[in-house]
């Protein structure tokens, strides 16, 4: 029964990400917005509602570690996982935007900023505001530096209907993080029926299933050669994480942080954001770095396990 849960759910993220593409195309379009900043904006912050949903609990319930490690893990698996993906099955990913000089700061600024507010061993409520306005501040940048060529198919544009476009989106939201959930939770009872360890379900599925919304919203946006929403999505999603995510948790309850404990997931979501600003620099959207962030994947997997 468990794997034709997970089957169906995996059907309802691909679905799903088809309505969240579609529509969101369908609104630049309309608004002359770049589907960068759609993919910043509009879909990272509907594909984070996992990670919203997970770390908010895990919050009202006390337990900040799973909060922040959700968030770490997540920064980890959407760089490493749906990034190299994103490489290493796209055929041509020639983004429009120059990444790196807009777009690759704010890739490393939350995390930055995430360690330093953690060297107390704790997010305060504080600290989650001013995270909040990080966000803010991003939203802002995002706005400001839109820049989108005039796109003369009006016809498309006189035929967009805003009624239409929320209800499809609405409808790719929640196959999209309805799908997630079911899947979590069907790939978890599959696990355990191999014997796998509560801890290691807990520590991977959890995160990796709170970026399964990116890694297929970013495919198919990559494969329908719209790379732009694809790394639009991942850089917006962990700015979201890191932000909003952490941000609020920390304004529902305090959240403690061991960075001694934890040094190497926090260094291995460092080491990874480095490495999507070091491709952003020189360019290297291909297969060779898609295979070096899966490398990089395996090593933290192999070391976890």
């Amino acid at each position: 029964m468990d794997i034709f849960i997970f089957i169906v759910s995996m059907g309802a993220l691909i679905y799903g990400a088809d309505f969240i593409i579609e529509q969101s195309e369908k609104i630049a379009l309309h608004f002359d917005i770049s589907p960068f900043v759609i993919g910043a904006t509009l879909v990272a912050l509907g594909t984070s509602l996992p990670e919203m949903a997970v770390s908010m609990s895990a919050s009202l319930q006390g337990s900040g570690d799973i909060a922040v490690a959700n968030v770490i893990g997540s920064t980890i698996f959407n760089i490493s996982l749906v990034l190299g993906v994103v490489f290493l099955m796209a055929k041509n990913i020639n983004p429009t935007r120059d990444l790196f000089a807009k777009d690759s700061s704010w890739a490393l600024f939350p995390i930055l900023i995430f360690i330093l507010m953690s060297l107390d061993g704790v997010l305060n409520f504080v600290d989650g505001l001013l995270f909040l306005v990080l966000m803010g501040a991003y939203l802002l940048f995002l706005v400001q530096s839109n820049q989108v060529e005039q796109i003369d198919d009006e016809d498309e544009k006189e035929n967009f209907n805003w009624t239409r476009a929320l209800i499809f989106l609405s409808i790719g939201f929640v196959f999209v993080v309805g799908g997630a959930d079911f899947a979590i939770e069907s790939a978890g009872n599959i696990a355990r029926s191999f014997g796998i360890s509560e801890w290691v379900i807990g520590l991977f599925l959890v995160a990796f299933g709170t970026s399964l919304p990116e890694l297929v919203v970013s495919v198919k946006a990559a494969l329908k050669n719209n790379a732009d929403l694809a790394i639009g999505a991942i850089i917006g999603s962990n700015v979201a994480n890191f932000t909003m995510v952490l941000g609020l948790s920390a304004m529902v309850n305090p959240l403690n942080v061991d960075l001694n404990a934890n040094f190497f997931d926090i260094a291995a979501a460092f080491i990874v954001t480095l490495m999507l600003v070091f491709i952003t620099a020189n360019k290297l959207y291909n297969k060779s770095a898609g295979i070096a962030l899966m490398v990089v994947l395996g090593l933290v997997i192999q070391n976890s396990l």
